[in-house]
């Protein structure tokens, strides 16, 4: 919405040169300050309070000012998109005004963490028909995906493009940076074996008001006589806060063959979600869970790499069910026509203008 960006438009006209790039590599922002600091010597400040004018700034050397926007997910509620949009447009205004009142001259990077959207190849979109995802989807995600290690071997991996929770209807957790950007996250409890696996993801203070956050994530890995198979499945999605609050999901159709990875577009407590966690226990219904492009394997893993994927999604989707129905239905009415023409027949005796009129007995 440009209405909500009017500060930022503002400085990008008023600015005597600017270089706009369509895209952001996640690989690129998460190395960014580290390269900046390294390769320039340059003195690293974090902002919170934003009162630049309370800033001690040596001009006499080079200086990286950091300032945390708020986050916010676009594909939940748009009237608080539109407000953290907002709010993120005066921090901006706020901070480059502060700057140019006390006479600093800055050039000013503005970027995301991670891209909204995750361009697909364009050599690949030629290709029709359904199939499993390989591993040049892995190439394609945003961030790189979470792996635990057993030894010299990677045992588990985790992927999502969004990784968040709310907790009682108000209080939203946004996991993701920590999990996958920043690798703020604390995986030395999970667990691996040929038969069980366990990928715990422990956060301090996330958020104000929860002091430790704990995920875990219950895999298992059985035979099944009527496929003569291994299945992996995810048997229970856990929430520990604080040590002490256990809440606990049972977990519907999250399940593939243990040589592949599973994949869906969503998964979480919602009803219109393809794979859904189920609530176990009055805890785990003050929680509400929302992950999107979700990628699991725990086992049989090769080259660090997720393996083909089954996807939640069903072969025989509704939409090609409909298809089908429809595809018969009229097949059908094109059979009943061919009968019907088939059955047509010519009289057997024509009237000759020129002669005596036809006759045509009753009895015939």
């Amino acid at each position: 919405n440009k209405l909500s960006i009017n500060l930022l438009q503002e400085i990008l006209r008023s600015s005597p040169s600017s270089l706009v790039l369509p895209a952001v590599d996640c690989k690129a922002t998460c190395y960014l300050l580290g390269f900046l600091q390294e390769s320039m010597n340059w003195e690293l400040t974090n902002i919170t309070n934003l009162d630049v004018s309370q800033l001690e700034v040596n001009t006499s050397k080079r200086n990286l000012l950091v300032v945390q926007l708020q986050p916010f997910i676009s594909n939940f509620d748009d009237i608080s998109t539109l407000e953290a949009v907002a709010e993120n447009d005066k921090i901006i205004g706020r901070v480059v005004t502060g700057l140019q009142e006390r006479g600093i001259h800055f050039s000013v990077i503005y970027t995301a963490m991670r891209p909204s959207r995750i361009s697909r190849r364009t050599d690949a979109a030629w290709q029709l028909g359904r199939q499993l995802m390989a591993t040049e989807e892995e190439d394609s995600l945003s961030n790189p995906a979470l792996n635990v290690t057993n030894g010299n071997y990677t045992c588990i991996l985790f992927y999502a493009s969004n990784f968040s929770l709310m907790a009682n209807d108000s209080l939203f957790i946004d996991l993701t940076n920590k999990t996958f950007v920043n690798r703020d996250v604390d995986i030395s409890s999970s667990e691996c074996s040929d038969i069980n696996s366990t990928l715990s993801l422990k956060y301090t203070k996330p958020v104000n008001g929860i002091n430790t956050l704990e995920i875990r994530f219950v895999m298992t890995n059985m035979f099944y006589g009527g496929s003569a198979r291994n299945w992996s499945t995810l048997e229970s999605v856990e929430i520990v806060q604080d040590d002490y609050k256990l809440a606990k999901f049972n977990v519907s159709v999250i399940s593939a063959p243990a040589e592949y990875s599973f994949h869906c577009q969503l998964v979480g407590t919602s009803n219109l979600y393809p794979a859904k966690l189920i609530p176990s226990n009055d805890e785990a219904k003050n929680w509400d869970v929302f992950i999107s492009k979700f990628q699991l394997q725990g086992f049989n893993i090769e080259n660090s790499q997720f393996s083909y994927a089954s996807d939640c999604t069903s072969f025989f989707t509704p939409a090609i069910w409909m298809g089908l129905v429809t595809s018969v239905i009229l097949l059908w009415i094109v059979a009943y026509g061919i009968h019907m023409i088939m059955q047509l027949t010519t009289n057997s005796r024509f009237d000759d203008p020129k002669g005596p009129a036809l006759s045509v007995p009753q009895t015939e």
